[in-house]
């Protein structure tokens, strides 16, 4: 029998059941459950006092730390609906998101940011004359709103379908997890994957290790330090641990991890089998579905031996490959990635500032393209409009920025399609190398990898971070830069 309980409530009952223990720790800062109740409860009263009510969304751009946590549980102890953000967003784009979120409160961004609209800086403190006691319960008509550009730059707001009660053991037991683990959060919990699982985790009674940013090696120090048992990771960070276990004279205890789980993007086969070696096949998980919570595919390490390259079988929902008229595929053969919410179950999500497209059947698209094998294990190629067509022959970024990583001196990569009057698009990659690295090596290198259509035909070396911290990359935007770079100065960089 389902054992749904208000988020709020969750805090007030490990408070009263655990008073003493940690509830969250960054840096040199750490709160027990009863002092984020404490401050939670007072927080929720200040909120109220600005005009947050029920159902309202409330704009958080905290960065990582215990403020972000408070935050989000005063907000659903008044019944509303984090909103979360990145405390580094341009002004511009701000302007934008908070146009088609339109909160009731904005914490975490001064008010010259947001004229005219109610917002707390960060670092507020409330009127310590307000009562930190238990509020009545409440449960939020949707318990997370993250926001997205997508594909094409355009932010909306992600709205869950899920309210904010939740069977705790239920759902953790589905991603691995149980009551009173050691949780460690190494990457933006602006991003919904690291919110949405350290959220999962707190409420479960999880001590939280929060990272004020990604680092490789405070990852690997943390896991050793804290005893970490769950850990949430995207390929991104995969390849830097790597990296920096390779540069550790004997390497680091990872014993303690029960449970890696990653997602987010594609990850190279090469860099998943140094993982089962690192952890072991039965501790790595991979997950696929995308932040619309629509259906969702699982797939452990040792079973993804036997399927290499897969993201696993459909645990929730359903999953269909179609072609551009729309039909269903034959096994095997490369097409849309479509999905459908269970039988029954009601919509998972909605968007503000963009509108849902669902096929006939009610089937969606989050945009990914993929294959089923004869088992129904899928495979993911890569997102539907970052697909290079060069020369007539389909070539897949995330394939050949796979290839480009496995040359060691190789930090990050973006590839994209530029304009060619001969192939009509032609495969560029832009670099960042870690120490010196010439072109011609790394195509070389690459050459033993990759068949020869799929190979670069340019390469741009760059100083900076191609990803973001969530290891994300917007190719459109990589894509546009590079082809006005090639108008301005068609030959500086390119090689």
């Amino acid at each position: 029998m389902n054992d749904l309980r208000p988020i709020g409530d969750l805090l007030t009952e490990h408070a009263r059941q655990r008073p003493d223990a940690p509830a969250v720790t960054c840096g040199a800062e750490s709160l027990t459950f009863a002092g984020l109740e404490a401050r939670a409860n007072r927080l929720a009263r200040a909120y109220r006092e600005l005009g947050v009510r029920h159902g309202d969304l409330v704009s958080v751009g905290l960065p990582n730390g215990i403020e972000f946590y408070a935050a989000c549980y005063a907000i659903w102890k008044l019944g509303a609906t984090p909103q979360p953000l990145s405390a580094r967003l341009p002004a511009a784009e701000l302007t934008q998101v908070l146009a088609v979120a339109e909160p009731s409160l904005i914490v975490g961004f001064p008010a010259d940011l947001a004229p005219g609209r109610v917002s707390l800086p960060a670092g507020f403190v409330p009127d310590p004359a307000l009562a930190d006691t238990p509020l009545p319960s409440a449960e939020s008509p949707a318990w997370k709103a993250p926001a997205s550009g997508g594909s094409t730059g355009v932010p909306k707001i992600i709205v869950s379908g899920a309210t904010g009660a939740f069977d705790v053991d239920a759902v953790g037991s589905v991603f691995g997890m149980r009551r009173n683990q050691i949780h460690l959060v190494p990457g933006p919990l602006y991003h919904n994957a690291p919110f949405a699982w350290s959220m999962l985790g707190s409420y479960l009674g999880h001590h939280l290790i929060v990272l004020p940013r990604f680092d490789a090696d405070a990852v690997l120090d943390a896991v050793e330090r804290h005893r970490v048992q769950w850990l949430s990771l995207v390929p991104t960070m995969m390849h830097r641990i790597a990296q920096a276990l390779d540069a550790r004279p004997g390497g680091a205890d990872l014993d303690s991890l029960e449970h890696v789980f990653h997602t987010g993007a594609p990850c190279p086969p090469w860099l998943k089998r140094r993982w089962i070696d690192l952890v072991g096949g039965a501790r790595l998980h991979e997950g696929y579905g995308g932040t619309e919570g629509v259906a969702f595919t699982s797939i452990d390490g040792d079973e993804w031996l036997t399927r290499p390259g897969s993201v696993g079988r459909v645990i929730v929902g359903r999953m269909r490959v179609v072609g551009p008229d729309g039909l269903e595929l034959p096994t095997g053969e490369i097409g849309e990635i479509q999905l459908q919410r269970p039988a029954g179950a009601a919509p998972t999500y909605r968007y503000l500032g963009a509108t849902v497209t669902e096929s006939a059947g009610g089937w969606d698209s989050i945009g990914d393209l993929g294959r089923f094998d004869a088992d129904g294990y899928l495979y993911l190629s890569d997102r539907r409009v970052d697909l290079i067509v060069s020369g007539g022959a389909n070539v897949y970024p995330a394939e050949v920025e796979a290839a480009l990583l496995e040359h060691p001196r190789v930090s990050s990569v973006a590839v994209v399609g530029l304009p060619d009057d001969d192939l009509g698009q032609r495969v560029h990659a832009v670099v960042q190398p870690e120490g010196r690295l010439e072109a011609g090596e790394l195509l070389e290198f690459a050459a033993t990898r990759l068949v020869r259509y799929k190979l670069p035909r340019s390469v741009r070396f760059v100083g900076e971070p191609l990803r973001d911290e969530a290891g994300k990359v917007r190719r459109s935007e990589v894509r546009e830069r590079e082809i006005a770079l090639l108008t301005t100065a068609p030959t500086e960089g390119f090689r």
